[in-house]
């Protein structure tokens, strides 16, 4: 059983959620779940510019 989500904001920017809690206001889903572990791995294989959206 997944126990973390991974979610993105408005300017491409990733975190890890609790799955079950409500996503603050301008996070979504971003599809990915599993562990913490392999959610941070996700992450980092597909967040590869840091910069928010708008300074790109």
């Amino acid at each position: 059983m997944s126990d973390t989500v991974v979610v993105v904001n408005d300017e491409e920017q990733y975190s890890i959620w609790a799955t079950g809690r409500e996503l603050p206001d301008g996070w979504r889903a971003e599809g990915f779940a599993g562990t913490r572990e392999e959610c941070l791995a996700h992450i980092e294989a597909v967040w590869t510019d840091m910069r928010p959206r708008s300074l790109r």
